[in-house]
């Protein structure tokens, strides 16, 4: 049975089932386990934190059976015995069977997570905590009902969350959409129903990696994404909605142009830093 920490979140012990390369960076990894019918979503940009084992053990070391005590108890294990824990977005959920799809992205020198999943197969164990209440505050896109234009930038750690985002926008809504990568082979189709226009930012041609929103040479910001929004045409709106996720820096630049620049009111704008440049997560939780 799964055990409850905050309300409405959960642990859920999961399995991978399989594995998918979406990209030269980008897996998916799909989990499966019996508590999944336990797991509810409206998906969108829904936040989880998965717990991954160390190499050479077969799950992950988190006492998840001590309910609220679980924190202090993990945080009390050895460094090499703790489970690594990581912020991930669910990319999809399905039902009969119960599964889930999570996205990763690889990188050099790979983290902990990223050598996970590119490792991971078939029975490979999990923990996950997650929502047990479809509606939760690990949801951020939450735009207003009086919402005429949706204005959305993401890098490759956000993409999982646009394309949910995405495919949950009804028809006829308004979107434009600004998504970078750091390969032309990570570009996906992606569906929606709403009119929406994407755009893909590529920052590496040629195998010369294009600078992007942390600091160019010299210290010189270099924005590639400031750059096209600052040349975007925007199509005529009242009220605009704008979400921006990745990497912090970057976000906060791309915050202030759309508030500072384009007159947004900074109440209609989201924005979620998913990771800092240079900083492990476990650097970022010291920090807060």
């Amino acid at each position: 049975m799964t055990t409850a920490v905050a309300a409405p979140f959960r642990f859920f012990p999961l399995q991978v089932v399989r594995t998918r390369r979406l990209g030269p960076s980008l897996v998916r990894v799909t989990f499966a386990g019996d508590d999944l019918r336990y797991f509810l979503s409206e998906g969108r940009d829904q936040s989880l934190s998965l717990f991954l084992p160390h190499p050479g053990q077969s799950e992950p070391a988190i006492p998840y059976q001590l309910g609220d005590g679980w924190w202090q108890a993990w945080r009390e294990l050895p460094d090499d015995v703790r489970a690594v824990m990581r912020s991930y977005t669910l990319r999809s959920l399905r039902r009969d069977p119960d599964e889930i799809d999570v996205d990763f992205v690889l990188h050099t020198p790979a983290g902990p997570a990223s050598a996970w999943a590119a490792r991971a197969a078939a029975g490979d164990r999990v923990v996950l905590l997650g929502p047990a209440v479809a509606d939760n505050r690990a949801i951020r896109f939450r735009p207003p009902e009086d919402t005429d234009l949706t204005l959305i930038w993401g890098d490759e750690t956000a993409l999982p969350a646009v394309s949910a985002i995405l495919e949950s926008l009804p028809a006829g809504a308004r979107a434009r959409v600004w998504l970078e990568v750091r390969d032309a082979g990570n570009i996906q189709d992606l569906a929606t129903e709403a009119d929406a226009e994407i755009t893909w930012l590529v920052r590496d041609t040629d195998g010369v990696e294009v600078p992007h929103c942390p600091k160019g040479v010299g210290g010189a910001p270099t924005p590639m994404a400031l750059d096209a929004l600052r040349a975007a045409r925007l199509p005529a709106a009242e009220r605009p909605y704008v979400w921006i996720a990745g990497e912090s820096g970057c976000v906060k630049q791309l915050r202030r142009h759309f508030v500072g620049e384009r007159g947004i009111d900074r109440r209609r704008v989201t924005f979620v830093g998913y990771w800092r440049q240079g900083l492990s997560e476990e650097q970022l939780r010291e920090r807060e």
